[in-house]
């Protein structure tokens, strides 16, 4: 009954309700969703609507959604991303014109909202609306909420919740081996001895033969004797003539 009442309230104040349902973007672009951050496609062509309307993302977690309250304007301390989700329930963030939401897009724009990049604002108080970091995995579900001043004049349907990543502590992730079944271990311990015990014996081989090729025997053979044959010169023959 609350949903349906506050539809019937909001036709009545002449507020558009449209079914459009905000959405992640292409899982392509990279870093859909991380551990305190996501990212939406941009509401293009989504309000017919006043271009001197402000255009603002609601960060909500799902208890808030059945009784939010359009009504409460951001900055307040029930809007409040400080006080989210402990304090406000929800916070208000990303406002902006009509103009940076042209209908239709250019080809190749890249047109998404990145939600959770303000880490420096997270604890300034006097930043309301500031886009900080989540504060948990969630779930969390929003919406687009246009405002004339502060009356509310249109809004989109809520998203599906949308669940962040969560980070592994450092105890749970699993060493590097610790897979591996005990007759892995012991398959891999037998041939390392066995590879120890070839290469050992692969360098006594080694040293061997290089022992034997260096040091060989301490004594060497002697010489044989060298043979001169008499040799005359010039061709002179004894002549027995000239002897007498």
């Amino acid at each position: 009954m609350v949903p349906l009442l506050l539809l019937l309230l909001a036709t009545a104040r002449g507020m558009a309700q449209g079914s459009y349902r905000p959405t992640l973007a292409s899982p392509t672009l990279g870093a859909q969703i991380t551990t305190s951050t996501f990212v939406l496609e941009q509401p293009r062509c989504v309000f017919n609507i006043q271009d001197d309307v402000v255009i603002w993302l609601v960060v909500a977690v799902p208890e808030a959604v059945s009784n939010f309250n359009n009504s409460v304007e951001p900055g307040t301390p029930e809007r409040a991303f400080q006080g989210f989700p402990t304090s406000a329930p929800a916070y208000m963030t990303l406002n902006t014109t009509l103009l940076n939401y042209p209908c239709p897009k250019a080809p190749g724009d890249i047109t998404v909202l990145h939600v959770g990049i303000e880490a420096s604002c997270a604890r300034d108080e006097k930043r309301p609306t500031c886009n900080g970091p989540l504060p948990g995995p969630g779930p969390y579900r929003v919406k687009f909420l246009a405002l004339k001043g502060s009356e509310p004049v249109a809004e989109t349907a809520w998203s599906e919740p949308i669940t962040l990543r969560t980070a592994r502590q450092p105890g749970s992730i699993p060493a590097r081996g610790s897979g591996h079944s005990a007759g892995t271990i012991a398959l891999t311990s037998i041939l390392s001895i066995l590879f120890a015990i070839l290469l050992a014996g692969l360098l006594a081989m080694l040293v061997f033969w290089g022992s034997e090729a260096w040091g060989g025997s301490s004594t060497f053979s002697k010489p044989e004797a060298v043979t001169v044959r008499r040799y005359n010169t010039h061709h002179v023959y004894d002549q027995p003539a000239a002897r007498l």
